[in-house]
């Protein structure tokens, strides 16, 4: 990665998202708000340091590119080699947030069932409160994470549940396995 810390702000098919970036990877990624400027305001919020508008690197550019054509619906919507910066998170967090990217797209587990596969199912609370602080979303896919029974649970983005359905949507989830009336 370069030396430097900056962000950008780039359009794609479901709106104007974010990224900033460090020397160690990319520090946080963010779905769109209503207005750009909401979506810089909320991709820089829980960064150490004031972090500058910038140029990308290549590899950020690389990644900016990838996750556009995810956000098109093009395979593979596949995140998991971009390289994210965790060292500001707990190990907690980045166990969560690794197992989660660890989801492949079009497909989704509960949070139940992730804290069953992290060593204690009554962990699935703290994994809905991992993923609604998710600083990455959707290079972490916390949107592959349901609550109980299939429903949306929470999902912090702007737009709520109806983002997470979309996420879904745009990568080939069916619930239930079956195609909807619309597809």
């Amino acid at each position: 990665m370069d030396s430097t810390a900056g962000h950008t702000l780039f359009e794609t098919a479901i709106g104007v998202c974010g990224m900033a970036w460090g020397p160690a990877g990319i520090t946080a990624v963010q779905l769109p708000e209503p207005t750009p400027e909401g979506t810089r305001q909320r991709l820089l919020r829980n960064l150490p340091a004031p972090v500058p508008e910038a140029e990308p690197p290549p590899v950020v550019q690389s990644a900016i590119t990838e996750l556009k054509a995810a956000l098109r619906g093009e395979r593979p919507a596949d995140l998991r080699h971009l390289p994210l910066d965790m060292s500001r998170l707990t190990p907690f967090l980045q166990r969560v947030y690794e197992r989660a990217r660890a989801i492949p797209p079009g497909q989704v587990l509960n949070y139940g069932e992730l804290a069953a596969e992290m060593g204690d199912r009554n962990m699935a609370r703290a994994i809905g409160q991992a993923m609604g602080a998710n600083p990455f979303a959707p290079v972490v896919p916390c949107h592959r994470v349901l609550a109980a029974g299939g429903q949306a649970g929470g999902f912090s983005a702007s737009g709520g549940a109806l983002t997470k359905w979309r996420l879904l949507a745009i990568e080939g989830y069916q619930p239930g396995g079956q195609p909807s009336l619309f597809d």
